[in-house]
């Protein structure tokens, strides 16, 4: 009997000592891909701390060995380069651009989707086909408007077509704001709200999630647009990040050296991890809850 319970023992060990080879080769691709995703991220980082003369040394060294801590000071010092104004202006472009997505994009959504009219549906497919219009046809025409009311080489042209709403983020409200019950507003109506207090203070507080997507959404947008301050923006403390990065790296602005462009890289992310950090759950639920009729 000792026998035939010690053939069982070893059986069973070498059935728990048995590789699972698909899990193994998921778990190679699993681990090579996340090395490659974070390899550019952590050259970012250990560039940003290095001192020039290390930064050229071959072959390249992963940790620096002299953590230059004071290339960011530099950003901020450095009167040729005014990162921290373009900072700033980064910043109100992105807020001012989310308030202004958020209320204007949602107050329309809201209407379609809270009330049918004739004709209502073909308005709403309307606006979405203007998301088929090239970026050109819309650019040239607002180009030539701001330029005529003398707001050239200024924010306002950056934010000012946020509060027009945006037509993806009206799909994207309108769907979720569709998936109220119609009782809630009901029961409103009777308690004597108007249609603007209903907007308010019912739709507008339930919907959290998606008006967090919306909110993530139109900041990444403005955040890295590139083309839009480029096209207004002349004078130098009115770069938005983008721009001011990519001018650190012309003929103009040639004092700085990759070091310094590593570390104003750096902290032009941090504002969009802080973002997804604070509002993940809520991105999670928006992008769910949209597809749910």
């Amino acid at each position: 009997m000792s026998g035939i319970a010690l053939a069982k023992e070893q059986s069973v060990k070498r059935r728990k000592t048995k590789v699972d080879v698909p899990k193994l080769i998921g778990f190679i691709i699993l681990l090579a891909v996340t090395v490659a995703m974070i390899m550019p991220l952590w050259f970012m980082i250990s560039t940003s701390l290095k001192t020039t003369k290390e930064m050229f040394v071959y072959p390249p060294s992963f940790i620096p060995k002299y953590f230059a801590w004071e290339n960011f000071k530099e950003l901020f010092t450095n009167s040729e380069i005014k990162f921290g104004r373009q900072y700033m202006n980064s910043l109100i472009v992105g807020i001012a651009t989310v308030i202004g997505t958020v209320f204007s994009s949602s107050f329309v959504a809201f209407g379609f989707a809270r009330y049918r009219a004739r004709g209502s549906n073909f308005f709403f497919i309307l606006v979405l086909s203007t998301l088929m219009l090239p970026y050109p046809a819309i650019m040239i025409p607002q180009f030539l408007l701001f330029t005529k009311l003398g707001l050239h080489d200024s924010l306002l042209p950056l934010i000012l077509p946020s509060f027009f709403a945006s037509a993806y983020m009206i799909f994207l409200l309108k769907q979720f704001f569709s998936t109220l019950p119609n009782e809630l507003y009901d029961a409103g109506r009777i308690d004597g709200c108007k249609e603007i207090r209903l907007y308010w203070t019912l739709t507008l507080p339930l919907s959290g999630p998606v008006l967090a997507t919306v909110a993530i959404f139109s900041f990444l947008w403005s955040w890295n647009d590139l083309l839009t301050p480029v096209l207004y923006l002349d004078s130098q403390e009115n770069f938005t990040l983008p721009i001011g990065m990519a001018a650190m790296l012309s003929s103009k602005f040639r004092i700085a050296p990759w070091n310094l462009m590593m570390a104003a890289s750096l902290l032009s992310v941090l504002p969009v991890v802080a973002l997804f950090a604070i509002a993940q759950k809520r991105f999670v639920e928006g992008i769910v809850l949209t597809g749910i009729k």
